[in-house]
């Protein structure tokens, strides 16, 4: 195993190695904190953080407004008050070691608001933000306000060269490093373009190689790369090592500190992550940001899976190919659908999904009268999680809306990961996960259970293993 070098950002060299932020409520300033504090680089979520009461115990996160937008402007108060505590508990508990980062998603709700309304109360504490999910082409202008660096997150050369051009090549100075995320293999969102597909990966050193020749192009030859997506065990990134071709390397790691001490993920959960199998992590589309994202099939994703698959198209109208007649809704209108798919809806409805529901594609989705109930209650209980979202129509624009159909087969993110990263149910909520998760059942480090801390881990990582 090579011996790792240090990185530069600013004026101050680190180990390249680097928490990667998971929201909501998962990279913590205890986890960011512990990371620093072992020598490397530890990123806090500022996606809707937790605050705490005076006992320690986490708010509760509970919306009082009667409309989208007043429930929008109370989640954008909490995620700032969040973000100022972590940031805070992150600098106390890395004892003045390593560094401090914050994450944030481009889509998420209200992101440069928040991004303003913590910094303007941290900014002498957070040394870093990355920003991913999304073109987050404003990051640098606001972390140059505050003086610290930005490190988009990007999924390609391409993607890269357009944030330059349009912004960032205003404020070279504050470019700490460049996250390249590889779009098939890390959890959580993933930066698949309309090119690209979820089928067929491509080799992550072509697609950090081709950066950076651009980087270096553009005068930026000695700004780390971050490699984040698939990374487990050092040795096997031995070649990115003092590779003249890549130049400065660090490597992010999202998935192997959900299974530490300090993680804040329920026990069940870190027992979960250690007995996955290969191919137990599901690259979809349910997201509703509309992005790729990658995590742990459980029933709650195979009921989007199944949910998907009991769909058909129609028409208000007879056609030649649409010309079997359906009754929908109370008033029993008639729309019409294939012979073949009618009888697929006779099935379905036959063992009790006989709630039909509109998406916005001119499709028909199945679901049990008890789902439809739920997942209409959840769209209209919409507190504007995201900037604009598919699944209940919420855009942050002056309109609200995104002028587009709710989509019934998508479902509340916000919801689903405030409940599983309080404890909630493994089995019906959204359990994100990258590719590699499957190694904690074979990596002898966690043999019979066993759970680090984050100082064990990080010294594990730099053995190779």
């Amino acid at each position: 195993m090579k011996s790792l070098n240090s990185i530069l950002i600013g004026a101050k060299e680190y180990l390249p190695l680097i928490e990667g932020g998971k929201g909501v409520a998962i990279s913590t300033g205890q986890t960011t904190g512990a990371w620093a504090a072992a020598g490397g680089i530890g990123t806090f979520s500022a996606v809707n953080a937790d605050s705490y009461d005076e006992n320690g115990e986490s708010l509760p996160v509970v919306y009082h407004g009667k409309t989208r937008r007043e429930r929008h402007d109370e989640l954008i108060k909490m995620a700032i008050q969040g973000g100022i505590e972590q940031a805070k508990i992150a600098y106390e508990t890395a004892k003045g070691k390593g560094r401090i980062h914050m994450n944030v998603l481009w889509e998420m709700g209200a992101c440069e608001k928040i991004l303003h309304g913590i910094m303007d109360k941290v900014q002498d504490l957070v040394e870093g933000v990355t920003c991913g999910a999304g073109m987050p082409y404003k990051v640098g202008e606001i972390c140059a306000k505050y003086k610290s660096h930005y490190l988009p997150i990007v999924s390609s050369a391409r993607a890269f060269r357009a944030l330059w051009k349009r912004s960032y090549h205003k404020v070279p100075d504050w470019l700490g490093g460049v996250v390249y995320e590889d779009p098939w293999l890390a959890g959580g969102h993933n930066g698949l373009s309309n090119s690209e597909s979820p089928t067929e990966p491509q080799s992550p050193y072509e697609r950090v190689r081709q950066l950076r020749s651009l980087m270096r192009d553009l005068g930026l030859g000695m700004v780390p790369i971050i490699m984040a997506g698939g990374v487990w065990c050092l040795s096997e990134w031995q070649d990115w090592i003092d590779n003249p071709e890549l130049g400065p390397i660090a490597f992010q790691f999202g998935t192997r500190p959900l299974v530490t001490q300090e993680s804040p993920i329920s026990l069940d959960w870190k027992k979960r992550l250690l007995t996955l199998k290969e191919g137990d992590i599901l690259l979809n589309k349910f997201s509703p940001t509309g992005f790729y994202s990658s995590a742990v099939l459980n029933p709650f994703l195979q009921d989007l899976v199944d949910r998907s698959e009991r769909q058909v198209t129609y028409s208000t109208k007879s056609t030649d190919v649409l010309n079997t007649e359906y009754l929908i809704g109370v008033r029993q209108r008639s729309i019409y659908m294939t012979k073949a798919d009618r009888a697929k809806v006779s099935e379905w409805e036959a063992v009790g999904f006989s709630e039909p529901m509109r998406t916005p594609d001119g499709t028909l989705v199945f679901v049990t009268p008890d789902q439809a109930k739920q997942i209409h209650q959840d769209q209209v209980d919409c507190m504007g999680c995201l900037s604009s979202c598919g699944f209940s129509n919420w855009s942050q624009v002056a309109s609200g809306t995104t002028g587009r159909k709710a989509d019934p087969r998508s479902f509340c993110i916000q919801k689903s990961l405030q409940d599983i990263s309080h404890g909630g149910s493994l089995d019906h909520n959204l359990m994100f996960a990258g590719h590699h998760a499957y190694r904690f059942a074979t990596d002898p480090f966690y043999e019979d259970g066993y759970i680090p801390t984050v100082k064990e881990l990080v010294e594990r990582i730099q053995t190779g293993y």
